[in-house]
């Protein structure tokens, strides 16, 4: 990797680290916002893409092995995306069928579905970590253009993806509307169950991009792998001005509290705090800006309240 990355340590080091470690949390935690703002929530986005770089693993070291020709490799690397992709879309409808059809809360449902992914996963692999992929496909995670980070690019690209369609398509009007008020926007005749379905499709679309950065970056899969990033992602989506509840949110907002949590977390490496504790303190900081939501709400409404009425009451 070194003769094929030569600038690639040197930029990590440097100013570059934060875009090489920022682009898998990034992208699972627009997986997560997606569901959210629907109402629901995706407790799969791990166990997903786990299961998806695990797949693309097995395929590449498969197909290419290390003494493959270069056709081989570019064989197994096409046939490895298109695997994880349709694997992705089949966990992304099955999920989202359940969802509209069951009447359950998300929470149960992909409670559910990430068991049976995590289970087959760990059944299939023994638990053990597949490694050893060929270098081609290693740039996608470490490559570098025009001083930028391919995972970073591919990061961003996909979050103006994101927004576009939640915020400029019928679709993403949709999901809104169905976080806010699912019964009202079933009377407005909106097709809440394909529209569900898109939604955890669209989720599971964005894991699979997830395993591609993460599989080419860590050169490896697991299905142990960015286990801890499940809280971290809800907690920057709520951070970032989504609500929990549904209806709202910004990609935009999410994107900010992305890169401020990473501040925080190189901060807390370098003074060299457990990691355990950093993920305590996540909990913490979740729990508080819950509460803070809870009591500031009504201050904001009372207050919202009387100045309207001193309004009114002027001469």
């Amino acid at each position: 990797r070194s003769t094929l990355f030569p600038y690639t340590t040197l930029f990590r080091s440097r100013t570059g680290s934060m875009m090489f470690q920022l682009p898998e949390l990034g992208m699972l935690a627009l997986a997560m916002v997606v569901a959210l703002i629907s109402g629901g929530l995706n407790l799969a986005i791990i166990a997903t893409a786990n299961q998806c770089a695990l797949l693309m693993a097995y395929i590449l070291k498969a197909i290419a092995p290390a003494d493959a020709s270069g056709g081989m490799i570019t064989l197994a690397i096409l046939a490895a995306l298109v695997a994880g992709l349709l694997l992705a879309l089949v966990i992304g409808l099955v999920t989202g069928v359940l969802i509209a059809n069951m009447g359950v809360h998300p929470i149960l449902v992909t409670l559910g579905t990430m068991s049976v992914i995590n289970g087959i996963s760990i059944y299939l692999t023994r638990g053990t970590v597949i490694a050893g992929l060929p270098e081609p496909f290693l740039v996608i995670g470490n490559g570098i253009i025009l001083g930028i980070p391919i995972p970073f690019l591919i990061l961003i690209a996909a979050a103006i993806l994101v927004a576009f369609v939640l915020n400029r398509t019928p679709f993403g009007i949709a999901v809104f509307m169905i976080g806010s008020n699912l019964e009202a926007a079933r009377y407005a005749a909106i097709g809440t169950k394909r529209v569900l379905i898109g939604v955890y499709t669209m989720s599971s679309l964005l894991c699979y991009l997830a395993a591609i950065l993460m599989l080419s970056r860590f050169n490896s899969a697991s299905a142990g792998y960015a286990e801890s990033y499940l809280l971290i992602t809800i907690l920057a989506a709520v951070l970032g001005g989504v609500d929990p509840f549904g209806g709202f949110g910004r990609i935009s907002g999410l994107m900010l509290a992305l890169a401020i949590l990473q501040v925080i977390s190189s901060s807390f490496n370098l003074l060299g705090l457990s990691q355990h504790l950093t993920l305590a303190i996540w909990g913490l900081t979740l729990v508080a800006v819950m509460g803070f939501k809870v009591v500031a709400a009504p201050i904001a409404r009372r207050l919202f309240a009387e100045t309207t009425s001193i309004g009114k009451d002027a001469p």
